[in-house]
């Protein structure tokens, strides 16, 4: 397994973590399998969408704090329920395969850890099975 820590710097940004998990596979010397990223936090999420445009990370934010506003009666103490919420509907882990040591992503695809509840010390794990 692999960790990467990461210091998100905002309430809620998107951080490209693909180059990270992509040399996660080539190092481990894994051919052919499966790889997973998932982020041990209740507040945060990985997803996998488009990279090219940067855009599209700052729309996916706003479409989640718009279909999960900030000023519904929450019920949770602490303050942080909406990213509760957007961890929850995001996931805490995507699967991804791998071939020739190589992840499969398509041509605009890439992998990012969401964070919705920062800025704060973050942990990703990357788990590789394969031959």
């Amino acid at each position: 397994m692999r960790e990467l820590t990461i210091a998100t710097r905002r309430k809620e940004e998107m951080v490209n973590i693909t180059s990270f998990v992509r040399q996660a596979v080539r190092e481990s010397g894994k051919k052919r399998g499966i790889c997973t990223v998932y982020v041990p936090h209740t507040t945060a999420g990985v997803t996998i969408n488009e990279n090219a445009d940067p855009d599209v990370v700052l729309d996916i934010l706003r479409g989640l704090r718009h279909a999960v506003p900030e000023s519904l009666p929450y019920e949770h103490g602490e303050g942080n329920a909406p990213a509760h919420v957007k961890a929850s509907l995001v996931g805490p882990s995507v699967s991804v395969v791998f071939e020739n040591g190589e992840i499969l992503l398509g041509t605009w695809q890439g992998i990012f850890f969401c964070e919705f509840d920062g800025p704060r010390q973050r942990r990703v794990w990357v788990q590789i099975v394969g031959e």
